[in-house]
């Protein structure tokens, strides 16, 4: 939290990628899985295994640009095996978040990471 100089109280800043589309992140992922040789369906598998939205649904979210805070805290069933995703993104270990829409954005980037790197499907999905 930063003091402004105005309050001199605390204001939660909001890291900028909360307020991205996911529909500019969402081609994102494909293109980093598809350079890999995996495909968008796959990309599309692992969202629906973490968020619980279904094709249609997805597509809503793309069409509305809805931000990535929101689709991630509003996902229709954020799994719930998702706290077994482990590691380290852009050097932060996401276990060791405190912030819980972070950890979120830093699990789905994972998963895709995983794809990418080309593991087996049933071990992204941890056991499905």
């Amino acid at each position: 939290m930063r003091k402004t100089a105005a309050t001199k109280r605390s204001i939660p800043i909001k890291p900028k990628v909360y307020a991205m589309s996911f529909a500019s992140i969402y081609p994102l992922y494909i293109q980093k899985a598809e350079k890999k040789g995996r495909t968008k369906a796959e990309v599309d598998e692992v969202i629906f295994w973490l968020t619980g939205h279904s094709a249609k649904s997805l597509q809503k979210v793309i069409d509305a640009k809805t931000d990535l805070e929101t689709f991630l805290t509003e996902a229709p069933r954020f799994h719930p095996n998702a706290s077994l995703i482990k590691g380290v993104i852009c050097g932060v270990r996401i276990e060791d978040l405190e912030d819980e829409t972070m950890r979120k954005i830093r699990y789905l980037d994972k998963l895709v990471d995983e794809l990418a790197q080309g593991k087996a499907m049933d071990k992204i999905l941890r056991g499905r």
